[in-house]
């Protein structure tokens, strides 16, 4: 596979590919736009848009929630090839992702979008009639369509990333170069401390050692976006998406254990009282608070306005009786931020409130030792290193001063505050996993010989490679896109929900790429693409489920087009 071959392309580069990219949009926005009027006709939706209409047709609307989120992954894609051509660092392999995502992309809008495995949304399904599908036959889209990813170009781009086998990035990621001094940094960790015992703590079922967590610790992973003030770094979301994508490469484990510090931190320098600000933002900082959220519960999974653990008040002291489950990290951890009711009258999101509670943390001996609090370990296939428990808490007593801003019936709301940055920072570890996935196939596929050949030889391997790399590239965009929305102070749940949803997408085909790039190989638990293809699996469903992504999307966009 050389380009100086005399069998390989020569036409498989476009050469006014960003003039062709933007002259495509404003096409693919007028699909999406006569989409919206479409479903919004559909849905009968004359004012306000509830759940219950949306879930009339849950299957449109989710549609025209991966439409519109595709529609949004082009377009960050070409600002990003835009402001490199500007700078003059457009190089031939960034023209290869943009065309390619176009021209991959694009075909899917015309044919049909995989929302998942066995869900494909298609155009038709709106009721768009030839009329109004026309606009997609032109020569701008054919070309992008017929030309951005052809055989000739996954070559091309496999060959370019063969020459980067084993560096931080295969492609310039338009980042300043801070941004990427941060990346070379956890870059190196990753590779020195994690990837090396990864495998190992995966299939020990191992919590991850305390002196991995001091490092990361002292190198501020859990300090990172914490304000100067509270002894934090002050750092952006756009520099905690780059520390969480390059540990979760390592290992998703170590990825996100700062998502709880995050949530902990969010959570009270949104809602919390001065008093709680500085007593727990510099402990949490320094890494010498450890968080565990707690709350889902057995039977309410993302319906959290019935949740049933309750708070009971008593003179001084609240009293928390009930069951959660999934807790990540709960035995090691020393502090809980837990959702609970506090209004037995209400059976919604109205009688919830937050509580900041200090625990002791578990020991080898005994797991849960504070009276009151019992919990048991719940084995999983990945996504191991800080192990997921069920809790059962019987009259666990805390101060009244552990309610999140002193203020009971703010639960839900506070909780909603932190949604954005824990959703961005999931896009990241996604895409974090996609890029082990990638580099695993990759080396994989260049040292393994089939046929007196390599591997990456064949089309079909080369393909995968290519895509999951152009893919790859799409995700960390759109993810770097919402962590600057927020970094901005605006709104943007609709662009986190869209980056969580494709990111873990792009993450599960990866991972399933890779394992079948290895063969029977991958399926052996030696191999380290069998513990990635369980960790990638978890992606698309904590931290708000594809479909619960999809659904708080479309509302967004109906929302936005009926204003």
């Amino acid at each position: 596979m050389n380009k100086n071959d005399e069998n390989f392309p020569q036409d498989y580069l476009i050469s006014d590919c960003i003039d062709l990219c933007k002259r495509s949009m404003p096409i693919i926005n007028t699909i999406l736009s006569n989409t919206k009027n479409r479903l919004t006709e559909h849905l009968g939706v004359t004012n306000k848009i509830s759940n219950a209409a949306i879930e009339k047709d849950q299957f449109l609307a989710h549609g025209l929630a991966w439409l519109a989120t595709y529609v949004e992954s082009l377009n960050q894609i070409l600002r990003w090839a835009e402001n490199l051509k500007k700078n003059s660092s457009f190089t031939e392999i960034e023209s290869l992702i943009l065309q390619m995502a176009f021209g991959e992309y694009l075909a899917q809008i015309k044919g049909g979008i995989q929302m998942s495995q066995g869900e494909i949304i298609r155009l038709t399904d709106f009721g768009m009639i030839n009329d109004e599908l026309n606009i997609l036959n032109c020569d701008i889209i054919n070309t992008l369509v017929t030309r951005g990813n052809s055989d000739g170009a996954r070559k091309a781009l496999v060959e370019h990333l063969i020459l980067n086998i084993g560096l931080t990035t295969y492609c310039n990621n338009g980042l300043e170069i801070e941004y990427e001094a941060i990346r070379d940094q956890f870059f190196r960790f990753s590779k020195e401390k994690i990837i090396p015992n990864a495998h190992n703590w995966h299939l020990n079922n191992e919590l991850i050692p305390i002196p991995i967590i001091d490092e990361l610790s002292d190198l501020g992973v859990f300090s990172l976006t914490i304000p100067e003030k509270f002894n934090g770094l002050g750092m952006t979301k756009t520099a905690m998406c780059i520390v969480s994508e390059e540990l979760s490469r390592g290992y998703i484990g170590v990825g996100s254990l700062a998502t709880r510090s995050e949530i902990a931190s969010e959570l009270i320098l949104s809602g919390g009282t001065d008093s709680q600000k500085d007593f727990w933002l510099p402990k949490i900082a320094s890494g010498e608070i450890l968080p565990a959220a707690v709350f889902t519960e057995p039977n309410t999974g993302s319906d959290l306005g019935n949740l049933k653990t309750r708070a009971k008040v008593d003179g001084d002291n609240y009293y928390i009786t009930g069951n959660k489950t999934w807790i990540t990290h709960a035995s090691r951890a020393n502090m809980m931020t837990l959702l609970a009711r506090t209004d037995e009258n209400t059976d919604n999101y109205s009688g919830l409130s937050m509580f900041l509670v200090k625990k002791t943390p578990g020991s080898e001996r005994m797991s849960f030792p504070d009276k009151g609090l019992e919990g048991s370990e719940i084995e999983v296939l990945g996504y191991r290193g800080m192990k997921e428990y069920e809790l059962s808490f019987d009259n666990y007593k805390l101060d009244k001063g552990s309610l999140l801003g002193e203020s009971e019936g703010r639960g839900f709301s506070q909780l909603m505050e932190t949604f954005e940055s824990a959703r961005i920072q999931t896009a990241a570890r996604s895409i974090g996993v996609a890029q082990s996935a990638l580099d695993l196939a990759l080396r994989y596929a260049v040292d393994r010989k089939q046929f007196n050949k390599p591997l990456i030889d064949f089309p079909r391997v080369y393909g995968k490679l290519a895509n999951m790399a152009v893919e790859i590239m799409v995700g960390r965009k759109l993810t770097y896109f919402s962590a600057h929305e927020k970094d901005q102070g605006r709104r943007c749940d609709l662009q986190a929900g869209m980056a969580k949803m494709l990111s873990a997408r792009v993450a599960w085909a990866a991972a399933d790429n890779s394992l079948q790039i290895h063969g029977g190989n991958g399926f052996a638990l030696e191999y380290h693409i069998s513990r990635v293809l369980c960790d990638a699996r978890i992606l698309s469903i904590f931290e708000g489920a594809a479909e619960i992504q999809a659904q708080v999307i479309a509302r967004r966009i109906l929302e936005k087009s009926n204003n």
